[in-house]
């Protein structure tokens, strides 16, 4: 392992933090100066010595150079490199600007010793996590995904490469389906020629005609020149019709046509026109439902559906989560110009955890957000967004809130349990890692038996009414859910009687 490297114009300070990190088996190498830092970095640089530091430790006020000095030019040349700035000066702007200028940590003097070591600790097991994840990272294909369902999708791929087969892509919103069908179209043999994708249900019906076809001059009010259509200007490469699912009923009798010999008209025009174009749909819709309900032809969906290929939602394939959001977060700040953020381990068990509606659209949005709003290099559970439900505190447990966007019951079996049972790993209860292996049949009892250990760790003494008054909420709800709001009917089928489920609503603020 790489030597950790102090750098402290106090001998005291230095004895005491190399002292404290030879007894945890952790290398040091001490300057008393920026200067000589700067040095010796770059002559490990232009050696190729792989003794360069694994972390950096700075003051911030020393003779002949200060600390946010020093973090700026060591950032220039190392951007990775985590640098913990120390001071005995604890004001604010000593604070923000070691953050603005990508410290790991603020470490204000006097510190703790042991909570220092762990502190630095913390930052070496991050520097090795993102050496390997630079190391993976490097050379990012246009796609990712290590779980088996995108490893189908990535073989689908490679296999079609060389066909000229429509292709129907089917998945949630947000789940990747144009990045699919830009790596069909990037490792096909009409790579060279043009890649246009449109979406459907994003033009008004009266404008999609002339999107897709084109229109003469004078076809109607407002079109005084000719123009080219989609179809057109696909000529010779792809072209992508997004939520094929919303096209208006007699556009698809028109994009039928084109599909069995290629020849359209477009909008006034009387002369055919000729096009080599592969297309490639994509819907989140069930289409053979739409069939049968009379909303999409038939002959239209054999034709598109000739292979068929099923892109999995993200709540599906969470073990690529970690991997996903490291790659957006550093495609954020390279989008922002600034220094990436890195992620804690505690971080992403609530993002492995949280059910992902808008899938994996919605956690680079995410990402783009915490680049902006979370305070240090280092995000915590604490500083993701709102809708992951870690902002609500009760004592000193952190409780999910149910998200706008996630349905009650998509919550109940998507991630409730497992995230109170992340807050019991963070609180170190021994219970916890067993209860991940069991089955997910009785995910509500072992939502439950994990609250109770989470709210016992934390010294509740209220845990017997906060977890009955939560069980008695969600069965009323859900049993009014049902019966559309009907109480007589809904205290029947809990079999209790209506002065109860009336009592009970006033007790536990259901109104």
């Amino acid at each position: 392992m790489k030597p950790i490297w102090i750098v402290d114009d106090d001998q005291s300070i230095r004895f005491v933090l190399e002292k404290a990190l030879l007894r945890e088996n952790l290398p040091t190498r001490s300057f008393t100066n920026p200067r000589d830092v700067l040095a010796a970095l770059n002559a490990a640089n232009d050696e190729g010595d792989d003794n360069g530091p694994q972390i950096l430790v700075s003051d911030i006020r020393m003779p002949g150079g200060s600390g946010l000095e020093l973090l700026e030019k060591v950032k220039e040349k190392y951007p990775s490199l985590p640098v913990i700035i120390m001071t005995a000066y604890s004001d604010l702007d000593s604070a923000v600007s070691a953050f603005q200028g990508g410290a790991f940590e603020y470490l204000p003097k006097p510190f703790d010793l042991p909570k220092a070591v762990e502190l630095i600790r913390r930052a070496v097991e991050e520097s090795q996590r993102e050496e390997v994840a630079e190391e993976r990272m490097a050379d990012t294909p246009e796609m990712l995904g290590q779980a088996p369902a995108m490893q189908d999708v990535f073989r689908a791929i490679g296999r079609l490469s060389q066909s000229h087969v429509t292709v129907m892509i089917t998945g949630e919103s947000g789940s990747g389906k144009e990045l699919v069908a830009r790596a069909l179209h990037k490792h096909s043999t009409r790579a060279k020629g043009p890649f246009v994708a449109i979406n459907t249900a994003a033009i008004p019906k009266d404008l999609l005609e002339s999107e897709l076809f084109g229109h003469e001059r004078g076809a109607f009010t407002g079109a005084q020149t000719m123009r080219r259509g989609r179809f057109e200007q696909a000529d010779g490469g792809t072209l992508f019709l997004d939520e094929i699912g919303d096209m208006p009923f007699d556009l698809q009798t028109r994009l039928l046509r084109v599909l069995s010999d290629g020849h359209f008209y477009r909008v006034g025009g009387h002369s055919a026109v000729k096009t080599n174009v592969r297309v490639i749909a994509a819907t989140h819709q069930n289409l053979e439902q739409c069939v049968k309900d009379g909303a999409f032809r038939e002959d239209l969906y054999h034709r598109l559906n000739v292979i068929r290929l099923r892109l999995p939602a993200l709540r599906e394939r969470k073990e690529d989560i970690a991997m996903l959001t490291r790659h957006f977060l550093q495609q954020s700040a390279a989008q922002l110009g600034v220094e990436p953020k890195r992620i804690s381990e505690a971080a992403l068990v609530w993002l492995s955890n949280f059910a992902f509606p808008g899938n994996v659209r919605q956690l680079e949005n995410m990402c783009h957000w915490v680049t902006v709003m979370a305070p240090s290099q280092m995000i915590e559970p604490k500083d993701l967004p709102p809708e992951v439900g870690v902002t609500t505190a009760v004592g000193e447990v952190f409780v999910p809130v149910l998200s706008l966007a996630t349905t009650l019951e998509e919550y109940t079996q998507e991630h409730r349990s497992e995230a109170a049972l992340s807050v019991a790993i963070e609180k170190h209860t021994p219970v916890a890692a067993p209860l991940l292996t069991q089955n997910k049949s009785s995910d509500w009892e072992l939502g439950l038996e994990a609250d109770a250990v989470a709210l016992l760790a934390a010294g509740r003494h209220d845990v017997w009414d906060a977890l009955t008054r939560r069980f008695e909420s969600r069965l009323i709800l859900a049993a009014l859910a049902a019966t559309r709001g009907r109480r007589i009917e809904a205290a029947q089928k809990l079999g209790i009687g209506r002065n109860t489920i009336t009592r009970k609503i006033q007790e536990l603020g259901l109104e």
